[in-house]
């Protein structure tokens, strides 16, 4: 004890020493308590927003597409069982995000996403009080798929909000390291080079993986999603935490390419299943007229007709191909033209001039044929007298343009423009018009122009404007 004493008696010079020492070590070291609990503070929050991102990773990306599928086959009648599990797990896991995150757009996210699993169970118990199918399935494209789009997009934008807070909390941590830095630096000729080496060595192995890990969360959000080596660090929080980045972005680039292959699936089914409703329906109205022929004893021009129809469904099969060239469309107008002029040989006349330089082109089958079929039944039937159908095709720089007109009774400007809203609103009424926008809208997207003229008394005009491209064939889909 007595020793003690003299260690820090002011009167000796190893006493002033000593206290001079203390004097400048204790405040030293509060101050770097004081950044250490900041640090550790930081690290807390930080080691909080990584596990948010690891719960939220762990969010079935299928949500969407397994929620929508088993409502479509519940709504169809191919199964019993309505999703509520899945519905049920979601909504447990965006409680459990949102008790834990503090960033205020990250709650945000969680609660819509609460919000829109109370809809979505709200409409799915209306579905399942609907008996009406066609109630039934309005309500499920127009609620639920909707709804669970949004929840899958609250999630990714709930991911984004905590890498950004993430990043926040690393600038933070940062900062403090630095600040600590300098005070090492200010005192380093009291402190050993080796606890300078060692504080060094222990800033460097906290801040470079975190650097490291803001970068590559910084190219995940440019859409970066390759994958990477994980941070290499002694840490194993930090470890876990790059090597949940790296798993979650890889998952992200893995959803994206299933998704982006279920969409082409999906937009293939389409275009089949709109190309099927097209051939029932001439395929009546032909074998109608067939039957009409014999009717009235003109067996002679039935049998032109059955030969044309041979001709023009062997056209028509394509080698089982959903979109041909213009030469092979307009040898498949060019049948359906002769039969239908078997029938109406004297009110109707047909002139094609299609320009030889764009038949190599593509475009979906049946394209021209229900634009021809509409100008015959409700352009030239009601019509008094011979009329006229020119079906034209030109190239136009990079636009092809395709133009089926007639001269029949055309239509006033109300009517006109009831049919144009109902051919963009793809209202079923129009069948043939709209089986023809929907595919090429299918196809080119907003590349397409589809335009419908008409004159009273003088006629009308159908016009197609697509884009030149020789490439497309039945698995290509914008």
């Amino acid at each position: 004890m007595s020793r003690f004493r003299r260690l820090f008696d002011r009167n000796t010079i190893r006493g002033k020493m000593y206290r001079l020492i203390m004097q400048m070590f204790v405040p030293v070291m509060l101050i770097l308590l004081l950044i250490f609990a900041m640090i550790i503070t930081r690290n807390v929050m930080f080691a909080s927003v990584s596990g948010n991102i690891t719960d939220a990773s762990g969010f079935n990306q299928n949500f969407k597409n397994e929620v929508d599928l088993k409502m479509y086959l519940y709504v169809s009648g191919s199964n019993k069982d309505i999703p509520w599990q899945d519905v049920a797990s979601a909504r447990s896991l965006a409680e459990k995000l949102l008790k834990n995150s503090t960033n205020a757009n990250s709650r945000k996210a969680m609660n819509n996403v609460l919000t829109l699993c109370n809809n979505l169970s709200t409409y799915m118990t209306r579905i399942q009080q609907t008996e009406q199918y066609d109630e039934r399935m309005d309500q499920l494209q127009t609620n639920i798929y909707g709804i669970t789009q949004l929840i899958e997009e609250h999630f990714y934008a709930y991911l984004y909000h905590e890498a950004g807070e993430m990043a926040r909390i690393q600038t933070q941590l940062d900062y403090w390291l630095t600040a600590e830095i300098v005070v090492v630096v200010l005192v380093i000729f009291i402190v050993t080079p080796l606890m300078l080496r060692r504080a060094l060595r222990l800033s460097r192995s906290i801040t470079d993986p975190i650097i490291a890990m803001n970068s590559r969360v910084e190219e995940i959000g440019s859409g970066d999603l390759s994958k990477h080596t994980p941070v290499q660090t002694d840490d194993s929080s930090l470890a876990m935490l790059s090597r949940g980045i790296e798993d979650m972005a890889e998952r992200l680039d893995r959803q994206i390419e299933l998704n982006r292959q279920e969409q082409i699936r999906l937009k293939d089914i389409e275009l089949s299943l709109i190309q099927a409703q097209i051939n029932p329906h001439f395929l009546y109205n032909t074998l109608d007229a067939i039957v009409w022929l014999i009717e009235i004893g003109k067996n002679e021009q039935a049998e032109e007709m059955v030969t044309s129809l041979s001709s023009y469904f062997r056209s028509f099969l394509s080698d089982g191909k959903d979109i041909v060239t213009i030469a092979e469309e307009k040898k498949h107008i060019q049948s359906y033209l002769e039969i239908q002029q078997v029938r109406y040989r004297d009110v109707m006349e047909y002139d094609i001039q299609i320009d030889p330089e764009i038949e190599e082109y593509k475009v979906p089958k049946m394209t021209l044929q229900p634009l021809i079929e509409n100008a015959i039944y409700h352009g030239i039937k009601p019509k008094r007298g011979k009329s006229r159908i020119m079906v034209t095709g030109i190239l136009n720089g990079n636009t092809i343009e395709l133009e089926v007109s007639d001269t029949g009774v055309g239509m006033s400007a109300e009517r006109l423009e009831s049919l144009n809203k109902r051919v963009i609103a793809e209202d079923t009424s129009s069948f043939g018009l709209v089986s023809s926008y929907k595919r090429l809208k299918l196809l080119y997207g907003d590349e397409c122009r589809f335009e419908i003229r008409s004159v009273p008394d003088e006629g009308t005009v159908i016009a197609i404007s697509i884009p030149r491209k020789a490439d497309i064939d039945d698995e290509t889909v914008l």
